[in-house]
């Protein structure tokens, strides 16, 4: 298993502005944790590519396995160091579907009816994964069962639980906090936390 550290650990100012150390990741979510058959559950990979892609989770495991050493950071101010999660890169994605060029970014779709748009240029950076463990066991309903994105360079609002979809687009629309307020990237060292 390969693993990575994210820049963002070793960066001089790695607790961003407005930001504190917590030691422990706390729980947002807008609806609570769906419920999860993972015989049932599906991935998908639709959009701007030339084929879609729907995966089970027997072929989700059979991706190969990164580990990812990452602070996070919540826009409600709160950071905690070092995570460790379990799971896939996603370059895996481009072995799986061939993206057009028309593509500039993604939108995660979740089981719970929650939306974010990540730019290509974020969402296809080196320490970007989607995560089904979290500090050695797997991923707690509460924090994103049963596959969570993991974007460090970005407020963890952009870090989507409960993950079903991955929809690639051909501009940067809005997802649900974005519609909301919230800041369309969501660079903490900017403090790109709101629109306006």
């Amino acid at each position: 298993m390969k693993r990575i550290i994210s820049p963002i650990n070793s960066r001089p100012d790695r607790l961003p502005p407005g930001q504190h150390w917590t030691n422990k990741l706390h729980i947002l979510d807008i609806a609570g944790p769906p419920f999860v058959n993972l015989e049932d559950y599906r991935f998908k990979i639709f959009g701007e590519v030339e084929e879609p892609v729907v995966l089970t989770w027997d072929d989700i495991q059979s991706l190969e396995k990164v580990e990812l050493i990452a602070d996070f950071h919540c826009v409600t101010r709160w950071s905690c160091p070092e995570v460790r999660w379990i799971g896939f890169h996603v370059n895996e994605i481009k072995k799986l579907v061939k993206i057009k060029d028309t593509a500039k970014a993604v939108m995660l779709h979740s089981l719970d009816g929650y939306t974010t748009n990540v730019p290509l240029e974020y969402f296809f950076d080196e320490d970007v994964i989607f995560a089904y463990m979290l500090n050695g066991k797997p991923l707690p309903a509460d924090h994103g069962y049963p596959l969570r994105l993991i974007v460090p360079k970005l407020y963890a609002w952009k870090s989507a639980k409960f993950v079903y979809g991955v929809e690639f687009m051909d501009e940067n629309r809005p997802g649900f906090w974005e519609q909301r307020g919230y800041h369309l990237i969501g660079d903490p060292w900017k403090e790109e936390r709101y629109s306006y």
